[in-house]
């Protein structure tokens, strides 16, 4: 058990709603009310950003909540701002929890005369004083080297098995997992383990970058309620177009199970009009008024799992027992209901 009296618990502008459910379950957990720092996180008239915290939060263990989604560059400046305001008042320890890790596809040098971004986002996060970061599903798993510091990243898999077991019921057996391009195929096949379900691919090839030239699946989907699985999807043209090959190649219908629902641009009229039955997302990412007045798309909460992760973090226990299912089940209880 830490020495510290209790975790503190501090929000950006990004995903309030998000913050605010993660200490209601903490509250759940402790038997205690567990709320977020008084503070302000505002801009000046010059779009400065500008923080005070107006708690005491000398020698406290500090989490900041924050994702680094659109806008990126302002909701990065918050959460370093933060981190300098924390470490300057004398916190502890400052860990950020960073839902979703922006910048996480430029993770490599994928042409001459390119930056590596998320090497440079973990060096300004480690350069403000930030002693650990908690994420889910980043982009590329080898970013966690990227920090000099301990990087937990959690797998929103166990919680989209226990939503499949529910929605799916006896109808699981029909159910097949499916890649949508070679690169992720290991987080698919993750996926497939534990549900005990058959793995198929759709293999893209590009002709340039922004345009998918042919698509061809591998595996037999024919009669399968097929399940894409994949960590982000931003304008979904790859994710629709997907779908409408497995349906001509014999699926009975098309879901797609996707941690972070960026959906930019057109992304949600064309998931309306597709012919996916469903898109599963998580809050990782603060939902939009289209995101959630789109019929076709649910939203499974991840305050849970975040919390039960901080306060292991704080407990100084075990982070990776929450990628297992037997971890979350009792943690999700009643939280999922039969769709």
């Amino acid at each position: 058990m830490s020495s510290l009296s209790e975790p503190k618990l501090i929000a950006g502008n990004a995903n309030r709603p998000l913050a605010s459910s993660i200490a209601r379950r903490m509250t759940i957990h402790r038997g205690r009310t567990v709320g977020l720092v008084d503070a302000r996180v505002e801009r000046f008239n010059d779009q400065e950003i500008f923080v005070e915290v107006y708690e005491n939060v000398r020698g406290e263990d500090m989490f900041i909540i924050q994702p680094t989604s659109n806008p990126a560059n302002d909701n990065l400046m918050e959460l370093l701002i933060m981190a300098d305001a924390l470490r300057r008042s004398s916190a502890a320890r400052i860990t950020a929890v960073i839902p979703y890790f922006g910048y996480a596809r430029q993770d490599r040098r994928s042409k001459a005369r390119t930056p590596i971004s998320a090497k440079l986002v973990a060096n300004m996060l480690v350069g403000t004083g930030i002693e650990r970061v908690l994420t889910m599903d980043l982009h590329a798993a080898q970013i966690q080297g990227f920090f000099d510091i301990p990087v937990d990243n959690l797998y929103a898999a166990p919680i989209f098995a226990l939503d499949i077991k529910q929605q799916f019921g006896a109808a699981a057996a029909d159910v097949m997992v499916v890649s949508p391009d070679v690169g992720g195929v290991a987080r698919a096949r993750e996926l497939a383990k534990r549900i005990d379900a058959p793995l198929a691919i759709v293999d893209k090839r590009r002709e340039k970058p922004g345009e998918i030239a042919e698509m061809t699946v591998i595996g037999d989907v024919t009669g399968k309620k097929c399940v894409i699985v994949d960590d982000m999807c931003d304008t979904a043209g790859t994710l629709c177009k997907a779908a409408q090959v497995l349906m001509e190649s014999g699926a009975s219908e098309v879901h797609a199970y996707i941690t972070h629902g960026v959906l930019s641009g057109p992304a949600v009229e064309r998931i309306t009009n597709s012919v996916m039955k469903s898109l599963v997302i998580t809050d990782t990412i603060e939902p939009t008024e289209a995101v959630r007045g789109a019929e076709n798309i649910r939203i499974l909460p991840t305050g849970p799992i975040f919390a039960q992760a901080i306060l292991n973090i704080w407990n100084g226990t075990s982070v990776s027992s929450l990628f297992e299912i037997d971890t979350l089940d009792p943690i999700y209880e009643g939280v999922f209901h039969r769709g």
